[in-house]
């Protein structure tokens, strides 16, 4: 049986937090997210990282990171479907 080499999808990243630089592990997909998110905002994903620190609930920031995106994007799906909601009301004479 050969043995496959793969790469891991978790990325190691510093960031600088109240002063102090920290690794922070994520999946390449969750940096993405925070990327995104950060420039809808016109901010630095480090800005937007420390926001999230500043207001977390759990102990380890990279859970917290991906509490946040979760949320996030959930938001934006339930306004995508609200949205929709709408369109379809108005279409059919319901407003």
């Amino acid at each position: 049986m050969q043995s496959s080499k793969t790469t891991s999808p978790v990325q190691k990243r510093s960031v600088v937090l109240t002063g102090h630089k920290t690794s922070v592990s994520l999946e390449d997909e969750f940096w993405t997210g925070l990327k995104e998110i950060a420039s809808s905002r016109q901010m630095t994903v480090a800005d937007l990282v420390a926001a999230i620190d500043r207001d977390r609930k759990t102990g380890n920031l990279s859970s917290a990171l991906r509490l946040y995106l979760l949320a996030y994007y959930r938001g934006a799906q339930q306004s995508i479907q609200d949205s929709a909601a709408d369109v379809s009301r108005l279409a059919s004479g319901e407003a």
